[in-house]
């Protein structure tokens, strides 16, 4: 049996503890946003989501975490309906690039191991990914395995064929059935009562001007979010949370699992 441990804030220790404290360890960063979800969840799903992960990776790996950092880039029209809904709170894709890249910079001082970052916000992907390949770039990565993924990407197809046989897809799942029930299982005190289904998921990377935001979604969800349950998202948050320990410990990466050649997919 794993051997669980608490979490530990790297913020609750002094700047005399911190260099021993952290040396040759872990240490975990969540990345989320703030976004509209629809009528039936709040506007820190992302935020949320992306602690909750971090916290039970950490748990596992022994490790450290930051505190998550809570505004993210511009949502996307095709992503839920962006900002024709209120409530988003963002900052420009050059911004947090830079925003990224400096606090990355003043991270990696610490003499830690590795760096696992989880992201939570679609649209905070390759802002991301440019961000760590500017600091890895500038030479200021070497001596630190980075970790760096979008939660959902670690989903198995195997797991979502099994789990939801009419999944429409994660470019699909903003406000869906997948994070109404990991809310429900998180923060249940959050979700109201409305399950707002959409019949016609768009497609996937489409870009589409002027958009119909109202044909597209259904106040700002993506697809169905019936069926959704606190069980379900307690299943998808512990199969998360396995594949990103055992892709750290195991020293994988981008490798896929032999034994299960779609481990690793493409999110949205």
């Amino acid at each position: 049996m794993t051997e669980r441990h608490v979490t530990r804030q790297l913020t609750d220790l002094t700047s005399t503890q911190i260099s021993d404290a952290v040396r040759g360890r872990t240490v975990v960063w969540p990345i989320g946003a703030i976004e509209q979800h629809g009528p039936h969840l709040p506007l820190s799903v992302d935020l949320i989501l992306a602690e909750a992960f971090a916290a039970e990776i950490a748990k596992e790996l022994d490790a450290f975490t930051l505190p998550a950092q809570a505004i993210g880039a511009r949502s996307l029209p095709q992503s839920g309906g962006g900002l024709f809904f209120p409530g988003t709170v963002y900052v420009a894709g050059d911004t947090l690039v830079r925003f990224l890249c400096e606090t990355l910079s003043a991270l990696v001082t610490l003499p830690m191991a590795r760096l696992v970052v989880v992201n939570g916000h679609y649209e905070n992907e390759p802002f991301l990914f440019e961000a760590m390949d500017q600091v890895r770039e500038r030479g200021l990565l070497k001596g630190i395995e980075v970790f760096a993924f979008s939660w959902w990407s670690l989903v198995r197809d195997t797991w979502t064929e099994t789990e939801f046989p009419e999944f429409p897809g994660w470019h699909a799942e903003h406000a869906g059935i997948t994070e109404t029930s990991l809310m429900l299982h998180l923060r249940p005190d959050l979700v109201t009562d409305e399950r707002p289904d959409h019949d016609r998921p768009p497609r996937s990377g489409v870009y589409l001007h002027p958009v119909d935001v109202g044909q597209m979604t259904h106040r700002g969800v993506l697809s169905s979010t019936s069926g959704s349950s606190s069980w379900l998202g307690e299943r998808l948050l512990r199969h998360v949370v396995a594949e990103a320990t055992a892709m750290v410990r195991d020293g994988t990466g981008l490798l896929v699992d032999q034994t299960c050649p779609e481990r690793l997919r493409p999110g949205p």
